[in-house]
């Protein structure tokens, strides 16, 4: 057992990418027939115990990251054993810890509900699914930008797969969207990138946050613009306007299971805004543009969402503009920079993102057993399971408007106590409240519209409408309701334990501030605790390897501080540098000459 823990804390926290990673590939080796092939087809119940048997293990495995990451202790893993900030290292803090307990708590719900009947409608849906966590816990686990980019293209291109799952000509259509404007996203993300790196000379998110500072000012022009790409990018991904007006209807048209999954999706570019726009490019004017920019993006974001969904004809569409509400009121928070508005907006996320997935599962719920009616907004027959349905539905509308004693109305309170002292608190407390007035209001349509006013069912047997009443289902599709009680018991769970929660979110919040923790913990040092980094960048700065000639390196002596041992020892280190490495440890002049890096000689 000593043994076992050993491995898992060496190699903490590369299991949560390798465990969807493995699975996925897992799932593609076993094939996959036809859909019209797949409820017969033997491997079926193999697909989904394996599904279900990996997102189990990945709870657990982020549960253990989480005990890991409580007592602040910031872990590193040097992917190949390079260290920072010349290799791609994945960071586990408070933050990402909490992110990905919250993708893996609502996967396994979700996946266990697709697995009775949704994953038949389509091919490799399992496999996909398992990319996409892939993709999330990476982006998660991340400290390079570069690799967050490998990341986002990752749970992209798994998305586009999901989008599809059932097919669909509505699925089709809005799928060339989804995908376009991703792809344009994905453009603009290399490009902000090419500008940050060529002005900062590094990736690395700690790295590039400290030597933001040191730029010449023309560089430091050309790194706020790249990050305020980045900003960009992210702010399509999170779905906030003007770039979020994809969300209603593509997530209207996606499969049920796959619109719940999609919840997490957006908060994606929620983190990446927190992360790197709020701590990496931390410098008063990066900060001082973001900040006049997000506050009225949150505050216009949430309004239009309410109002979008007043003005709704469809309950998917309906769930798509609260969606985008959330969004704004998160993107409120985050623009307040400060640690209990960042802690109330990480508490407001995961709320948000849970009761949006039961929303999803509740139109899927409420859509089977409406038969010709679906999801639309038109007077319709009562559901057979009209008390359930309807009981669940008053639980949701008043967890998403933001109603005591739910966790919404905990959310937005943390979110207002943070406004003290702000020059809009004013505007953003009214705009809160009047978001929340009128949630009540859109809830209050819908209600009135799918439960209030449903007529009674047909009654003569002879009639079309009383057979076509007759052929709609009994109960709920296989396990959504289930899933339903499942994700609203855990809300209520998170309210019950708002105080620790809360407690950790402003740790998490307060640990992503404090950047000197990171570049100590990240970065290393040579022996004069200078930090070992290449600023700026220089291409005359070439890596030397056993392979490029035996030239006289002058940054011989710097090798040991930036790989580990083993590489040191290891046959890639010729004898000829390891001769340089011991000759020049003992050479190092007072001055500290040798201690900056110097291009090779040719």
């Amino acid at each position: 057992m000593n043994d076992l823990l050993s491995f898992l804390n060496q190699h903490t926290p590369v299991f949560s990418i390798l465990i969807p990673a493995f699975t996925a590939f897992i799932l593609l080796l076993l094939g996959n027939p036809g859909s019209g092939s797949l409820a017969h087809d033997w491997r079926q119940p193999w697909r989904r115990s394996i599904s279900c048997i990996s997102s189990l293990l990945g709870l657990s495995t982020a549960v253990f990251y989480l005990i890991q990451a409580s007592h602040g202790q910031i872990i590193i893993y040097n992917l190949s054993e390079w260290a920072a900030p010349f290799g791609i290292i994945l960071v586990l803090d408070q933050l990402s810890a909490l992110m990905l307990v919250l993708t893996y708590a609502l996967s396994v719900p979700i996946l266990w509900f697709a697995s009775k009947q949704w994953d038949t409608r389509g091919r490799y849906f399992h496999a996909m699914f398992h990319f996409l966590l892939m993709g999330l816990s990476g982006a998660f686990l991340t400290g390079d930008l570069f690799n967050l980019f490998v990341f986002f293209e990752i749970l992209l291109m798994a998305s586009y797969v999901l989008l599809l799952h059932g097919q669909g000509k509505a699925r089709f259509h809005l799928g060339i969207h989804y995908v376009t404007i991703n792809l344009l996203a994905s453009a603009l993300f290399l490009i902000g990138l090419g500008m940050i790196y060529g002005s900062v000379g590094s990736l690395n998110m700690t790295d590039v946050a400290r030597l933001m500072p040191l730029l010449e000012a023309d560089q430091h022009r050309l790194a706020v613009a790249g990050g305020l790409l980045l900003f960009v990018v992210f702010g399509i991904k999170a779905a906030m306007l003007p770039v979020g007006f994809w969300l209603p209807k593509t997530y209207a048209v996606a499969a049920t299971p796959v619109a719940a999954i999609f919840t997490i999706m957006t908060k994606v570019g929620v983190y990446a805004i927190l992360r790197v726009n709020g701590t990496v490019f931390d410098d008063p004017v990066s900060q001082k543009i973001l900040s006049s920019w997000l506050l009225p993006i949150g505050l216009i974001t949430s309004l239009y969402g309410v109002i979008g969904a007043i003005g709704a004809e469809r309950l998917r569409r309906f769930v798509g503009f609260m969606i985008l509400s959330s969004i704004g009121t998160i993107l409120v928070a985050l623009s307040l920079f400060n640690t209990q508005a960042w802690s109330a907006a990480l508490y407001y996320l995961v709320h948000s993102t849970l009761i949006a997935a039961a929303f999803y599962l509740l139109s899927g719920w409420i859509t089977s057993q409406r038969g010709e009616f679906k999801d639309h907004f038109r007077i319709a027959p009562q559901m057979k399971q009209q008390k359930a349905v309807s009981i669940s539905f008053f639980i949701i509308a008043m967890m998403m408007a933001g109603l005591p004693p739910f966790s919404g109305f905990l959310g937005k309170v943390f979110i207002l106590q943070a406004t003290a002292g702000h020059a809009w608190q004013g505007i953003i407390i009214a705009v809160v409240l009047i978001v929340s007035l009128l949630s009540i209001i859109a809830f209050t349509r819908v209600g009135f519209i799918l439960f209030w006013r449903a007529s009674r069912p047909e009654e003569n047997t002879e009639q079309a409408a009383f057979r076509k009443y007759q052929a709609l289902p009994d109960k709920a599709p296989l396990r959504n309701d289930v899933t339903i009680y499942a994700l609203l018991t855990g809300l209520i769970l998170y309210v019950v334990f708002a105080s620790p929660v809360q407690q950790y979110t402003f740790k998490a919040a307060a640990q992503i501030q404090n950047n000197a923790l990171y570049e100590a913990t990240i970065l290393k040092q040579d022996h004069n605790r200078e930090t070992i980094s290449v600023q700026p960048f220089d291409p005359e700065n070439l890596p030397e390897t056993k392979y490029n000639g035996e030239s006289v390196d002058p940054n011989a002596h710097l090798i040991p501080y930036t790989i580990s041992e083993d590489t040191l020892e290891g046959e890639h280190i010729s004898e000829f540098k390891r001769r340089q490495i011991l000759n020049q440890d003992s050479q190092i002049s007072p001055d500290n000459e040798h201690d900056q890096l110097k291009p090779m000689e040719p």
